[in-house]
């Protein structure tokens, strides 16, 4: 076998990529690389006239001293025992206006590929070998992008922490003390120029302040209205009630009797 391609890229550049498995594994055309195999290596379908084959095989390229590139391949018929061998050498020249890519070697191969026309064999093959070609070109032509340095995974977010009511802290009420700012402005003398006095709240809201320091959300929330929203407390029954209850009945025997024994004595006269 026997083959020339012309790609207008300098031959320096083809060596680069070349010597880049990756890069090489991306030209092959119709490459399905195998999660964590060798870089040149998974599944190929080739269509050969009206008929296609998908072979499973890897490929290895590995420079020499002269300059040149050995390409070696095994593959097998994903659905059949047919197998090929590929011994290629590869060579990349330089020419006016770009470079030349010689592909001279050898491919044995048995099974399926053996019924197919000859003609219809080789031309597959070139049209592969050209197409091969034209990928190392064009990913010459591309910049190589740099690696990018991991970044370090963000922390996962703990859990957020259970807060009980009791623990809440309950922010300064606006309302101001009377008895501390009496105290505090006792001392102190009007001085032309000065701030308004502050208007002091009534005592019933400082008293209110008052009991809700110290005291947790949920007892202020449920506790009960003070000063004059207070409910009016139900009259307590009195203990003095029972015996007065028994007072009557017996003021009134004793007020019949004494009139039962009056007019008895009445008629013994």
């Amino acid at each position: 076998m026997e083959h020339e391609v012309f790609v207008p890229v300098p031959a320096e550049r083809l060596r680069d990529v070349l010597a880049d498995p990756v890069r090489v594994a991306r030209a092959v055309p119709g490459l399905q690389q195998d999660a964590g195999a060798e870089p040149v290596a998974g599944r190929l379908k080739v269509r050969i006239g009206s008929h296609s084959i998908t072979y499973r095989g890897s490929l290895r390229l590995s420079a020499r001293e002269d300059g040149t590139y050995a390409v070696e391949g095994e593959a097998t018929e994903s659905r059949g025992t047919g197998t090929v061998t590929l011994a290629l050498t590869l060579r990349a020249d330089d020419a006016d206006g770009g470079a030349t890519l010689a592909f001279t070697g050898t491919a044995t191969a048995d099974g399926r590929v053996t019924e197919l026309p000859g003609e219809s064999v080789t031309s597959a093959a070139t049209r592969l070998l050209t197409r091969f070609a034209e990928n190392l070109a064009t990913a010459a032509r591309t910049p190589q992008q740099p690696e990018r340095e991991t970044e370090p995974e963000p922390e996962e977010n703990p859990e957020p922490r259970h807060t009980s009511v009791f623990d809440t802290e309950v922010p300064p009420s606006s309302l101001m003390d009377t008895d501390e700012d009496d105290e505090g402005d006792e001392g102190d003398e009007a001085t032309p120029g000065a701030a308004e006095p502050v208007v002091q709240p009534p005592a019933e809201a400082a008293h209110a302040r008052r009991t809700m320091i110290g005291r947790s959300a949920e007892e202020v929330d449920h506790a009960p209205p003070r000063g004059r929203y207070a409910p009016v407390p139900a009259p307590q029954p009195s203990a003095v009630g029972a015996p007065l209850r028994w007072a009557a009945p017996a003021a009134a025997l004793v007020v019949a009797s004494a009139i039962v024994v009056g007019r008895a004595l009445r008629k013994r006269r």
